[in-house]
């Protein structure tokens, strides 16, 4: 038996759809048909008009970086063996922000605003220096 991760939710019926997509390579968000505007993390109603009409779309996976943390010590399997690493909030190119981990460069090669792309690493979406 493996031992149990702390980096990933456990999906359930309504996320399914958004985790199968990232252990594809596809980073996903949701719309909302009534107002228009785009939402992560996923849920199955709109957080700004309260819609239920909201569908899942592929997100360019282009982002910038909004502010970080970099993380010296995580005892939870598996942060131990990451640390460092870097611990993010980004602003996804379509307007959403979302909670994740910038992989590449060192925490003294990171600046606000930095253009960034998405990447994947054990089927959740981490992001990198894009270019």
């Amino acid at each position: 038996m493996s031992a149990p991760r702390f980096d990933v939710p456990e999906a359930d019926a309504f996320t399914r759809t958004y985790w199968d997509a990232a252990a594809e390579g596809r980073l996903l968000i949701r719309r909302c048909g009534a107002c228009g505007r785009a939402h992560h993390y996923p849920r199955e109603f709109c957080p700004f008009c309260w819609s239920e009409d909201v569908a899942w779309e592929r997100a360019s996976g282009r982002a910038v970086l909004y502010t970080w943390s970099v993380v010296h010590r995580n005892d939870l399997p598996p942060f131990g063996e990451r640390t460092p690493y870097v611990a993010a909030v980004v602003d996804l190119a379509e307007g959403p922000r979302m909670m994740t981990e910038v992989v590449g460069p060192g925490e003294d090669g990171l600046s606000a605003g930095m253009e960034l792309e998405v990447a994947f690493r054990d089927g959740a979406p981490v992001f990198r220096p894009r270019g």
